[in-house]
């Protein structure tokens, strides 16, 4: 395609910058989904059906906020990528193993993984202050609701 078909209100230089955030902010959201959806499939043990419904929660969490990066992306004319193989190579998420895991073994997985999304998202609120407030607003408010759920995550762990 010849041109971008959608402009930037940003500089070509913010727009990098505010870019790589939402590419690498897409990524982990997808990462987050996939990983507590194979939590949900496999999650065994004593209180199985609130963990069980608990991980959805936190699915749909990730895949609303994959959304809204992925869009924010794309309004600012930047090609979002969620292919499963760009996802793969660029999550800065733990991994998690195949197979059944006991309740309490994906409750400290989870916690694990937030902690690390939480401190991945703060980066980029600091790389998006100057570049765009707007992207900005919205990885705080992303990020308040993830340390909210990692307070609920631990709490179970206490």
């Amino acid at each position: 395609m010849a041109g971008a078909p959608i402009t930037s209100p940003l500089s070509d230089d913010a727009k990098q910058v505010v870019g790589t955030v939402l590419q690498d902010s897409l990524a982990d959201y997808v990462d987050l989904s996939l990983t507590a959806k194979q939590w949900h499939w496999n999650v065994v043990g004593r209180n199985f059906r609130e963990a069980h419904l608990h991980l959805d929660e936190l699915v749909d969490l990730a895949r609303t906020y994959t959304d809204e990066v992925a869009e924010r992306a794309a309004t600012l004319g930047v090609s979002p990528d969620g292919r499963a193989e760009t996802v793969a190579k660029s999550s800065g998420l733990p991994t998690t193993e195949e197979g059944w895991r006991q309740v309490e073994d994906v409750n400290q997985a989870v916690v694990q993984t937030l902690e690390t999304l939480i401190e991945r998202m703060r980066e980029r609120i600091a790389a998006t202050d100057e570049p765009d407030p707007v992207t900005q607003d919205l990885l705080i408010a992303q990020t308040a609701k993830l340390e909210e759920a990692h307070w609920m995550w631990q709490a179970k762990t206490a």
